[in-house]
């Protein structure tokens, strides 16, 4: 298998970066046509859903599955049914917010008062029963 093309048995490099960059530049096109077209992670995505259920159906769902009971596969997405780390209430916000690992940030998608209706309808479902409630400032003070 030869790595570059050659002329009279000698490299051709130009033939060879031209034909790289226009395979990059086909590949990059593409990457961003899709992501653009699935609208996805987009900074100018907004939620018009207000309340946690609606929310939760809408975004969190389609790793988190219905049932909150997480998920494997191609990856892993933790289960938020009977989560004892959701009895601080200041991480979630935080993950929801500003993200974690392979979590996308959501704060600049969701409005304080859809992440604090977020964070409390699963807080309070899916076998948490947390009850202290999370309000549109504690959510505006765990921005950055």
């Amino acid at each position: 298998m030869r790595l570059h093309a050659r002329e009279g048995g000698k490299p051709r490099p130009l033939l060879a970066a031209a034909t790289a960059s226009a395979l990059l530049v086909t590949c990059a096109g593409a990457t961003l046509a899709t992501a653009q077209s699935a609208n996805f992670l987009s900074t100018t995505t907004h939620y018009p859903e207000q309340s946690g259920e609606a929310l939760y159906h809408a975004i969190c769902q389609g790793c988190h599955m219905a049932d909150a009971k997480g998920a494997s596969g191609a990856g892993t997405y933790p289960a938020l049914a009977a989560d004892a780390k959701l009895e601080a209430a200041g991480y979630a916000v935080l993950v929801v917010v500003q993200g974690q690992r392979a979590m996308p940030a959501f704060g600049y998608a969701l409005t304080d008062e859809q992440i604090a209706a977020v964070v409390n309808y699963v807080r309070g479902h899916f076998g948490n029963g947390y009850t202290d409630e999370v309000t549109a400032a504690d959510v505006k003070a765990a921005r950055p």
